[in-house]
């Protein structure tokens, strides 16, 4: 009895830990932090902060195709300032005051090609509804920061209605390379808060063997149905892109109406850059990167106005 007691208490645990560790991790939750703080402690201007709470899980795939879908949910929070925020500043401006609050859905689409295509759509708002304000005095407050002045000359209330769709293509497939590859990608956004499009090249440096893209976390495609036991990615990549920009709500104000009390013009053609450092281990998601943007707006004539840079911050974890 004893001989048989051990054999199925042997067995029981082995059923267990097939069921535990045979299984994938069909969802992911986490947030991504950007900030020009992460950067320089320097500089506090643009595109100052933004915040993104986001939930994904796989879904249901008949495609030969399609390696897999991912459906997600996010919301978040952007928030933009001009280069000065000192009391003696406030009607010295070379950027509007604005905050947009959002909620968004979307769906991707890994192909077995290692093509990638993701579309989302949001619904939000721009203005004093989006409490940038509120959350940019407090974050100050908070951490000992400098006061900010000037949020009473934001741009004014307006509804966000966004869709965007993303396109990534891998290049010379038949000339593999475990630690290296070359991506083309594009897109496009189109709604009542931004407009515009770009297309650049993006390239990944591997540490350790690259995964495929399908089941990379470059364009968030960790969750699989299949198991993984002790999966690693470690990579460096860098994505220089030019970008036409058609509207900016954050810079130009609503297209429904002319009270903001400060609004520029675009500058619509300008380069941008990305390079960072993405990881992972099994469950665990991070990666820093730190991104560049072309000068965005017309000299308002105070010669401050050019370029800017800030760091993002991701952390995902997986779950069954």
């Amino acid at each position: 009895m004893v001989k048989r007691s051990k054999k199925a208490l042997f067995a029981f645990l082995i059923l267990t830990a097939t069921l535990t560790f045979g299984q994938g991790k069909t969802t992911e939750i986490g947030f991504i932090t950007d900030n020009d703080l992460y950067t320089s402690s320097k500089y506090d201007m643009y595109y100052t902060n933004g915040l993104e709470l986001f939930y994904r899980f796989l879904s249901k795939n008949d495609n030969q195709k399609i390696n897999k879908k991912i459906t997600e949910f996010r919301i978040g929070q952007y928030l933009y300032n001009p280069r000065f925020i000192n009391k003696e500043a406030v009607t010295i401006n070379d950027r509007p005051f604005a905050g947009y609050l959002f909620a968004e859905a979307g769906r991707s689409f890994f192909y077995e090609s290692e093509s990638v295509l993701k579309t989302d759509f949001q619904i939000g708002f721009i203005g004093p509804n989006s409490l940038g304000e509120n959350l940019q005095k407090s974050f100050h407050d908070i951490i000992g920061y400098k006061k900010v002045y000037g949020w009473e000359n934001q741009i004014h209330n307006a509804l966000g209605l966004q869709a965007h769709v993303m396109y990534s293509k891998k290049m010379f497939p038949s000339e593999h390379n475990d630690f290296v590859d070359l991506n083309w990608q594009s897109e496009a956004n189109l709604g009542t808060i931004f407009t515009g499009v770009s297309t650049g090249f993006m390239t990944r440096f591997g540490f350790k063997k690259l995964l495929p893209i399908y089941d990379s976390n470059l364009h968030d495609a960790s969750v699989s149905a299949n198991a993984q036991p002790n999966i690693r990615e470690f990579y460096f990549y860098i994505i220089p892109s030019v970008n036409y920009q058609f509207y900016d709500a954050t810079i130009e104000g609503s297209m429904f109406n002319d009270t903001s009390p400060i609004t520029f013009d675009l500058v619509p053609l300008r380069f941008n850059g990305e390079a960072g450092l993405k990881y992972r281990h099994n469950n665990f998601n991070i990666s820093y990167s730190f991104i560049y943007r072309g000068k965005e707006l017309k000299d308002p004539g105070i010669d401050t106005n050019k370029g800017y840079f800030y760091g993002s911050i991701r952390l995902g974890f997986l779950l069954k």
